[in-house]
């Protein structure tokens, strides 16, 4: 049979007029879950569980997951969400299936406890140059030697791909894999905490070296932090920065893109924001060095960063364990005023926060590399604190922490909390106390301890009023508690040098 040239265009404004009839969405579309979920997955235990993804207006919606079966519709804009019920943990393989015109079955799927792992170029550090293409830098030999005995263990990994948008992103790349997370500090919390449960671990890792905080935030948050609409205002404005990112995004992004991941708001929109609100515990934060010289701000937006994920996981009860920066820089053993001891302070602030804990690191780092190896003690130090803060398995989970202070003749009496008994690492007295009888004009301390207390006095002083400890960049400290846990930094002065 022939067709004339007329009897083509009339089929074609009939089939144009039949899509109108249907209308703009097919009713012959397939329901498509979000990127999040796949074979492999870990499911969070003990809350409800957001399941959530795309399909035509109105069509009927089944989740099923062992004995739990669950229904929805999706909404006027064709998308749909639902909950399953709080799950125990288990480590039996089971299959999530997902029904509307058609049906998608997940297999291996297990329930245990989920958690995110975000940040900068230290939680991008990897265990080993053959991790994962994105992990392929870095090295801890300490963690290395475990990843063989890992792999058989149930720790499951979603990475998600390195990306920016100018807008919030419904789907990233990442798949579900029944391998350990190629991030350093992301693979031995999740050995350690593995090993402490016994239940399944899965780990969702989102990082980007020299990204702020900034650029993990939503545009929202311009209305209540003027320093970030100052920053959005500025690259929304700029038609060159903006044509940088455009053209970035055309080529295809890389790990190697240094100025379009140092953009605020734009990793939020494409390595955060398509995540919410996937089930989890919490988030391990391992960021701070983009944004260690200013502490005022970071002492804005860290606070309210926290209760916006909060706000979007719709759980004003996720945690965050935030790893507060180690040492670095090369104000050795002084309390100069530029260094990242003010960064810490911000950072360890935060744990005035409920179900906010913070990680301390100043006994370790390296003076001149930014990238220190040492990232054993930070997996340990997360997974003790997790247990203990999080998991009701008490433990001593942190070094000495400040407790009060007693100004004595010409004497400064430090009291700790978390030191039953207090002793050095080396034998020696401790290092790292500074004490003032006048703004500006700092001392080295000696220091004598005595049970849960540390006296300080300096023959340059007749009557000391403030102290300092390990408030520098790179401080030498030596002072810790009956497991070996660090002291946490701390000053009782208020002076805004």
């Amino acid at each position: 049979m022939r067709f004339s040239i007329n009897s083509f265009l009339t089929i074609r404004r009939l089939s144009s007029l039949l899509l109108i009839l249907i209308g703009h969405n097919s009713i012959f579309a397939d329901v498509k879950p979000s990127t999040m979920f796949g074979d492999n997955m870990v499911i969070q235990r003990g809350m409800p569980v957001a399941i959530w993804g795309k399909c035509d207006p109105g069509e009927n919606i089944e989740v099923s997951f062992g004995k739990h079966n669950v229904k929805t519709n999706g909404n006027k804009n064709g998308k749909w969400q639902t909950f399953l019920p709080k799950l125990n943990a288990s480590k039996e393989e089971k299959n999530l299936t997902i029904k509307g015109k058609n049906t998608i079955v997940f297999k291996n799927v297990v329930v245990g406890e989920v958690w995110v792992c975000a940040g900068q170029s230290n939680m991008q550090y990897g265990w080993g140059k053959e991790s994962h293409p994105m992990f392929n830098w870095g090295g801890v030999p300490e963690l290395k030697k475990y990843v063989a005995m890992a792999r058989n263990k149930p720790i499951r990994s979603y990475h998600v791909p390195v990306n920016v948008s100018f807008e919030p992103l419904d789907e990233c790349k990442g798949t579900w894999k029944k391998e350990v997370p190629g991030s350093a500090v992301a693979f031995g919390y999740a050995y350690y905490l593995q090993e402490s449960l016994n239940i399944p671990v899965g780990i969702i890792t989102t990082c980007w070296g020299s990204s702020s905080i900034e650029g993990w935030m939503p545009y929202d948050m311009t209305k209540q932090l003027p320093h970030f609409k100052e920053m959005m205002d500025k690259f929304k404005s700029s038609k060159q920065s903006n044509d940088r990112v455009k053209n970035a995004i055309k080529m295809g992004i890389r790990h190697g893109m240094t100025f379009v991941r140092k953009q605020p708001n734009l990793l939020y929109n494409a390595m955060l924001h398509p995540i919410i609100p996937y089930a989890c515990r919490g988030v391990v934060w391992y960021q701070g060095e983009a944004n260690g010289r200013k502490p005022k701000e970071y002492s804005q937006s860290l606070p309210s960063w926290i209760q916006r994920l909060r706000k979007g996981w719709e759980n004003e009860q996720l945690q965050f364990l935030i790893v507060v920066l180690p040492g670095y820089g090369y104000d050795v053993d002084k309390p100069y005023p530029k260094s990242w001891s003010w960064f810490r302070e911000v950072q360890m602030d935060a744990s005035k926060i409920t179900n906010v804990e913070v990680i301390n690191t100043i006994d370790l780092g390296d003076s001149k590399e930014i990238h220190p190896a040492d990232k054993e003690p930070i997996c340990k130090r997360l997974s003790l604190i997790a247990q203990n803060a999080i998991y009701n398995k008490p433990t001593v989970d942190r070094g000495p922490v400040f407790k009060n202070y007693q100004l004595l003749d010409n004497k400064i009496i430090i009291r700790f909390d978390h030191a039953k008994k207090l002793k050095t690492i080396d034998g020696k007295a401790p290092s790292g106390f500074w004490i003032a009888e006048k703004e500006g004009v700092w001392h080295k301390a000696e220091a004598i301890v005595e049970g849960n207390k540390v006296i300080l006095s300096s023959k340059k002083l007749n009557k000391p009023i403030v102290c300092r400890y390990a408030f520098s960049g790179k401080p030498t400290v030596n002072l810790i508690n009956e497991v070996g846990l660090p002291t946490y930094p701390f000053r009782t002065d208020g002076w805004n040098e």
